[in-house]
């Protein structure tokens, strides 16, 4: 999908296309038993992390997020470095890096999860939350969560490291493509103005 603004400011209505597949309810339970609530957000979803275990963005509530579709062999690669700066400095402020591998562009994310955890480990040091490896791009493996950041934007990541700021109440406020670095102005701004908010 084109850009059409590196920064894309965002009016939210109800998501309700979004709504019935993320749930994050099991999809054997019969739909009267966990009904979609009436407007989305980021931190109603659960989502697998990269060890395999399954992650409640409940918990993120009320915290700053900034969500990159990442991968390990791509020019910006080394937007790790930055991203795990932005992660340590920001943290106690109630903000946190969630970091989604994805294969979908030029193929620049073929490993498996343990070898995703060791390139992040042992070249960067990442410590912000990685995620198991999803799709990205719109279509049926595309993940609940980019489904979701797609609706609520207008925008879907082009490349690797594409960037949403989510403020606290899990509805995403702004979308940065990949050549924005972790600590562009622009994108410092956007985190800030997302964490002063109540």
């Amino acid at each position: 999908m084109p850009l059409m603004h590196p920064v894309r400011r965002l009016t939210f209505g109800l998501l309700a296309a979004t709504a019935a597949a993320c749930t994050g309810s099991s999809p054997t339970a019969p739909a009267t038993e966990t009904p979609a609530p009436a407007a989305m957000d980021l931190y109603s979803l659960r989502a697998p992390a990269l060890d395999g275990s399954t992650v409640d963005l409940a918990s993120l509530r009320g915290k700053v997020a900034l969500v990159v579709n990442v991968a390990s062999e791509c020019g910006y690669t080394p937007q790790y470095a930055g991203l795990q700066r932005l992660h340590a400095e920001l943290a106690p402020r109630g903000f946190t890096v969630l970091g989604f591998p994805s294969n979908d562009f030029g193929a620049q994310e073929p490993g498996t999860a343990e070898q995703i955890r060791s390139f992040c480990t042992e070249r960067y040091a990442v410590e912000f939350p990685l995620f198991a490896k999803v799709g990205t791009k719109a279509g049926a493996a595309q993940s609940p969560v980019y489904a979701l950041l797609g609706e609520a934007t207008g925008s879907l990541p082009n490349w690797n490291f594409c960037k949403y700021v989510v403020g606290k109440d899990g509805r995403p406020v702004a979308f940065f493509p990949s050549r924005t670095a972790p600590d562009a102005k622009e994108l410092r701004a956007a985190i800030e103005q997302a964490l002063a908010a109540p």
